[in-house]
């Protein structure tokens, strides 16, 4: 049996490198997998010490440099080769690892990704795919921010990708396609939703037309497409209306005797929507259309989230979603020639 080996980026997000380490270390133990931990040895060594585990199973490489996410995405990754987010890409690069995890600065992984990993051969744009919770599903927005300027051929391209993903990961047989877009209506939007449109109708895939911002929560549709710029407007707002929506609600419970009452009598009904809205659950965004597995976990990830990413990885690397959009991507880019 082949052992899957990860490695992850040890300084990358808030909560560096102890709850990198933490999380590492849990998933080893579930998965049976080899880790690599990326950053200065005798920091992610001492946080190693507090656990049992197999040191056999997970390495530290170290990593002399960090990538901050202040810093000019290009411009570090082009600098500071000596990083723990370098050094991560280059072990994919290099096949010494099947997968590499950060929750560093999105722009440097983006950028480290595509120059040093590559993008699979036939695609323009890799993007970023997050799996969100919606109302009665989960849900793909893609792309998420890799790439605020699109043409249709890359939107065509972000389809198949989540088409593929959904599909493989999530489980989904015959995933629901849909182009985010200012109204329902054959014709809406702007030149790229048009003739994206146009283009969508024709292909393979279970397209269900436009979608309206309103409607994405929902989760009826699997897959949206739409370029960087509007992806992440979307993941944000969608993000930050349920922080305060969780907030406002708190406040009110804790504002009266009454509401502090009825709080403890639905404390399980908001633990279980927290849980089926929290993050963590889902692991990292993968950045779909570099050739090899990239997994973007949140920044201020814990020990869980990261377990979970790792986990994500694994399921990606074994299902094989590279090789199955290498094999799909050419049908597909035909239709353009």
């Amino acid at each position: 049996m082949v052992i899957v080996r990860i490695v992850v980026d040890g300084m990358g997000g808030d909560n560096c490198p102890n709850a990198i380490v933490e999380g590492c270390v849990l998933a080893q133990k579930e998965y049976d997998i080899e880790i690599f931990i990326t950053g200065p040895k005798e920091l992610i060594s001492k946080e190693l010490k507090k656990y049992n585990v197999n040191t056999n199973k997970i390495t530290i490489v170290d990593a002399r440099e960090v990538i901050s996410p202040e810093e000019h995405p290009a411009m570090a990754v082009r600098r500071k080769k000596n990083s723990s987010l370098s050094k991560a890409l280059y072990m994919v690069k290099n096949g010494e690892a099947n997968a590499v995890i950060s929750a560093g600065s999105t722009g440097a992984f983006l950028t480290g990704a595509t120059l040093i990993v590559g993008r699979i051969k036939g695609i323009n744009r890799p993007a970023l795919a997050p799996v969100m919770p919606g109302k009665n599903a989960p849900f793909m927005v893609i792309d998420c921010g890799a790439n605020a300027e699109c043409k249709p051929k890359n939107l065509i391209q972000f389809a198949l990708m989540g088409d593929i993903y959904f599909k493989k990961i999530m489980g989904v047989d015959n995933p629901t396609i849909g182009l985010v877009n200012i109204g329902t209506e054959e014709g809406k939007g702007n030149e790229l939703t048009k003739e994206t449109y146009n283009m969508l109708k024709q292909m393979k895939f279970n397209f269900v037309g436009n979608v309206e911002a309103r409607e994405i929560s929902t989760g009826n549709v699997n897959v949206l497409v739409c370029d960087g710029f509007v992806g992440n407007t979307v993941l944000k707002m969608y993000e930050g209306v349920s922080m305060n929506l969780f907030s406002i609600i708190k406040k009110e419970m804790l504002s009266s005797f009454r509401g502090k009452i009825g709080g403890l009598m639905l404390k399980p009904v908001f633990k279980k929507i927290a849980k089926d809205f929290d993050y963590k659950e889902y692991g990292g965004a993968a950045f779909l259309g570099v050739d090899g597995i990239c997994i973007k976990a949140h920044g201020s990830s814990d020990a869980k989230a990261i377990k979970n990413a790792i986990a994500q990885s694994v399921k990606y690397y074994n299902n094989k979603i590279i090789e199955s959009i290498k094999s799909e991507l050419e049908e597909i880019n035909n239709e353009f020639e």
